[in-house]
């Protein structure tokens, strides 16, 4: 089969590799890839190789990686002891952070794997930028194998559960004490405030599926800030008419251009944002971020920063007199992936307004170099098992378009 294999450290070691395709063991499944994303997390993966934090020491130089963590998958063959549970043609999403030990290869791990307790798919658990994937014990003990809401679930649409899961995660992660009245116990609740004023630093894809998650929250007003414009007007486009419909305000701005500070102190009369969001990997941002928040509010450190330069001046005394909570997240869990399956179903949630590039996987490199450039503005999907010449531009991606695409030879 066709995959994306790493095989030491840096952009020289990567590439479209022939590889066997993998058979399953009694409890492994091997599933068919039918759509994965490109993440930018691969980036830093692909320079750092053993270094990076989730590889913990395995030598990629002797046992090569094969990379994707976003994907949809049909199971095509079941492990001897699992033909009970499972069976082919079954649809699939993998939570690719897997809270597990690690069951195989131990022995490429540092210490042979002692300590190790989170496994991740497309690191040392072989990933999506496939055609097909091995389902390990590990991802399936975990319970990060999670079936489709439908059967006409779009392939793309599903692969996009993975980055969106990371949003509501992230989102899950805000606290909001609440007292009916001055003598009644605090009770805590999770989510934006519904109500408040929501802040979301950064326009990038990541901060779009923000804007589209927040918008679920209700709250009273969404504020996007980042200083490209074509940024805000994909967010005026994508999100304005949904938000009006919700009665919410969607205020988009430049910071250069307008006091994105003054700005919340007039929209809040005087309170500040009662959640904020920085969705970019800037020092910058997370410090002028602070500012922002309201007493008893939460500042979310979305985005993250190049290790040597993660350490930030927080100031105390906010955190102290205004009572707010700092948070971050890492990644999401199954139950998030369900969820974010759920509010897609419902049509909470629109993925089809964050995918810009169509290929196959031969193309992954050539999207991962526009990361780096960025000269992408939103998500890419390829189909591992579409052969195309060429890269297709699109404003969005329907289930429609797929099917369309799909039914197409390769052009």
């Amino acid at each position: 089969m066709r995959a994306l294999v790493l095989d030491g450290v840096g952009f020289g070691h990567l590439g479209i590799r022939a590889v066997p395709t993998p058979r399953p063991g009694p409890r492994q499944l091997l599933a068919r890839v039918d759509a994965a994303g490109i993440c930018t997390s691969l980036i830093k993966l692909v320079e750092q190789g053993p270094d990076h934090k989730q590889i913990y020491g395995w030598d990629v130089r002797r046992w090569p990686l094969i990379l994707g963590d976003e994907g949809a998958v049909t199971l095509v063959e079941i492990g001897g002891r699992l033909q009970d549970t499972y069976q082919p043609g079954e649809r699939y999403v993998v939570q690719p952070a897997v809270d597990h030990a690690p069951i195989n290869h131990r022995e490429r791990y540092c210490d042979e794997g002692r300590g190790v307790r989170k496994l991740g798919v497309g690191y040392t658990l072989a990933g999506h930028l496939a055609e097909y994937i091995l389902i390990t014990e590990e991802i399936l003990e975990a319970g990060c194998l999670l079936p489709l809401p439908r059967e006409d679930f779009p392939h793309a649409h599903a692969a996009m559960s993975e980055p969106y899961s990371c949003v509501v995660s992230s989102q899950e992660h805000h606290v909001h004490l609440w007292q009916a009245d001055p003598l009644s116990p605090r009770e805590a609740r999770k989510g934006l405030k519904p109500g408040g004023v929501t802040v979301i630093v950064g326009a990038g894809a990541m901060g779009r599926m923000h804007v589209d998650v927040a918008l679920s929250h209700k709250p009273r007003a969404i504020v996007v800030a980042d200083p490209i414009e074509s940024r805000l007007e994909a967010v005026r486009l994508l999100f304005g008419s949904r938000a009006r419909a919700r009665g919410i305000e969607l205020h988009t701005l430049v910071p250069a251009a307008c006091s994105l500070p003054a700005f919340i102190d007039e929209l809040s009369g005087h309170t500040g944002a009662d959640d904020v969001v920085v969705a970019v990997g800037s020092r910058e941002a997370i410090e002028s971020s602070q500012g922002l928040v309201a007493r008893g509010g939460v500042l979310n450190l979305f985005g993250g920063l190049k290790k040597g330069e993660d350490v930030v001046g927080i100031d105390t005394g906010i955190v102290h007199y205004k009572e707010i909570n700092v948070t971050g997240s890492s990644g999401g869990s199954p139950w998030d992936v369900a969820r974010t399956l759920e509010l897609m179903a419902e049509g909470a949630i629109d993925p089809s307004a964050h995918i810009t590039r169509i290929g196959d996987l031969e193309h992954s490199i050539a999207f991962l170099d526009m990361i780096r450039a960025q000269t992408i503005n939103g998500k890419a999907i390829v189909y591992p098992h579409r052969r195309t010449a060429r890269i297709l531009s699109v404003d969005s991606w329907s289930a429609q378009d797929e099917r369309d695409y799909l039914s197409r030879s390769g052009d």
